[in-house]
């Protein structure tokens, strides 16, 4: 793969050293010729963001060996699943994390000045889908992680829609927010700015804010937001939530350096929007899946309609089936780990839907998560939720209801001090935007935020609804 698709200009930045093309490029043939004299089939990185990982995933792409990203969150029970199920020979990590495989015969590796270890893990060949290129895990939550077998070649026609749809904002410098592991930073917040040329600053997330994947420090977000002065970034909803209430209750504005705040992950909704782009955050939101290699619609400034993800980009072409489900074609995956079942022209996202006169499309919620209530109205929990968060005292809300009279609701609230009034004030406003049967009856506080660490949601930041009602199955007055 000449040039690795770097384009002129392209830069990694740590904040303490800056790496040019010319230089990741050397180091990504270095790692690349390593790999292949191991005979390395298929690689896990388990690291922070920094430039060795993106090193690292340069050169499993020159050396056609697999990458099997791994997220620091993972338990180690879902680590070893991902790596037998993706049958991993090579583990790259900090020593420190490395130390969880003691049996595996290491050597030390030195990539962007960071130390590693190189693991070699006993791992059968095994037969994967043609043209899979990375294996990215879609659930972070308890049980066994989904594994998505990636295609080499979607994965760079996202990329290279992600930089024709972005060309007129002239995005020179970006600020990674998500961990690597996430595909949507790993597509659309390193491959994407790279091929355009811009640099991209990749600092440990702990610097940004982000312990794990669940708790969220927005005052030292935006700290380093200030510092970086970057054109954009990508968050996900309760990312975005977070900062525009520090801003608000600190009296302070985003960076007049931001072009655009990319949000996904989970609906955002038209208030959260509008309140963000009154201090300053120009955020925009978009939608996308794993089984399309992440991002396929995206609002962009003069091409925006808040309340929906915006038109599809270049790469990606979406109807809707006669039922209301999204259906997508343009970039789809090669297929899931060890299942041979053939992957159609056409992915039925199981996201139900409609696309305006205009080419913009809206998401109304999960077909699998439709509740039928006991006076059979439909209602998409999504929706309600989407009101929920509006609220600014709402950090994360998941509703339940399928089959009773009223509708239930778990919260989380933005600020751990909020009081119960505060909370059903919140409740109550939300309702008003409602229509009657689609109004939370009774709530209750959740007992731990909803994170990949607690087992409550995906790693971006999607909810994991059967482990939350396991979770306050007990105290919630409406049984799903």
């Amino acid at each position: 793969m000449s040039g690795l698709l770097l384009g002129p200009g392209a830069a990694l930045e740590d904040g303490r050293q800056t790496w040019a093309r010319e230089a990741l490029e050397s180091a990504a043939h270095g790692l690349a010729r390593r790999l292949r004299a191991e005979g390395t089939r298929v690689l896990a990185t388990l690291m922070d963001n920094s430039a060795a990982w993106v090193i690292a995933d340069l050169a499993a792409a020159l050396a056609e060996v697999v990458h099997v990203p791994l997220p620091l969150f993972f338990t180690p029970e879902q680590l070893g699943h991902a790596l037998q199920a993706a049958a991993v020979d090579t583990l790259l990590a900090p020593a420190a994390l490395a130390a969880r495989w003691p049996q595996a015969p290491a050597q030390p590796c030195e990539l962007a000045a960071q130390a590693l270890v190189c693991l070699r893990l006993p791992a059968p060949p095994l037969a994967l889908p043609a043209g899979t290129a990375k294996i990215t895990f879609t659930s972070g939550s308890t049980g066994a992680p989904k594994g998505v077998c990636l295609d080499g070649a979607a994965l760079q026609r996202v990329a290279a829609g992600l930089v024709q749809a972005m060309a007129p904002l002239d995005i020179r410098r970006h600020l990674c927010a998500l961990p690597f592991a996430v595909l949507l930073e790993n597509i659309a917040g390193l491959m994407a700015p790279l091929r355009r040329g811009a640099s991209c600053v990749v600092l440990p997330l702990a610097e940004l804010g982000l312990t794990g994947s669940s708790s969220f420090d927005a005052a030292r977000f935006h700290a380093a937001v200030v510092a970086q002065r970057p054109d954009s970034l990508i968050l996900l909803p309760q990312m975005l939530r977070a900062w525009a209430g520090y801003l608000s209750r600190s009296g302070q504005r985003a960076p007049a350096s931001l072009k655009l705040v990319a949000v996904g992950g989970a609906a955002v909704g038209a208030r959260l929007l509008d309140d963000a782009r009154a201090l300053g955050i120009p955020a925009y939101e978009g939608y996308g899946l794993s089984e399309a290699a992440s991002v396929q619609t995206l609002n962009l400034p003069g091409a925006d309609r808040p309340g929906s993800a915006g038109r599809p980009l270049p790469h990606a072409r979406l109807r809707v089936a006669a039922d209301g489900e999204i259906e997508v074609a343009g970039s789809l995956f090669a297929g899931y780990l060890r299942d041979p079942t053939p992957v159609p022209e056409w992915w039925p996202s199981g996201d139900l839907g409609h696309i305006d006169a205009d080419g913009f499309v809206h998401i109304s919620g999960r077909k699998k998560h439709l509740l039928i209530t006991a006076f059979g109205r439909n209602v998409s929990p999504e929706w309600v939720e989407t009101a929920l968060r509006g609220e600014p005292a709402i950090a994360q809300a998941v509703v339940f209801g399928d089959g009773q009279a009223a509708l239930s609701a778990v919260l989380w609230p933005l600020q751990t001090a909020a009081d119960e009034a505060e909370l059903q004030a919140a409740v109550d406003a939300a309702n008003t935007q409602l229509p009657d049967y689609a109004r939370i009856r009774s709530w209750v506080r959740a007992r731990a935020a909803f994170g990949p660490e607690t087992g409550l949601a995906t790693a971006n930041g999607r909810p994991q609804r059967p482990a939350i009602w396991d979770r306050h199955a007990d105290a919630l007055a409406c049984p799903a």
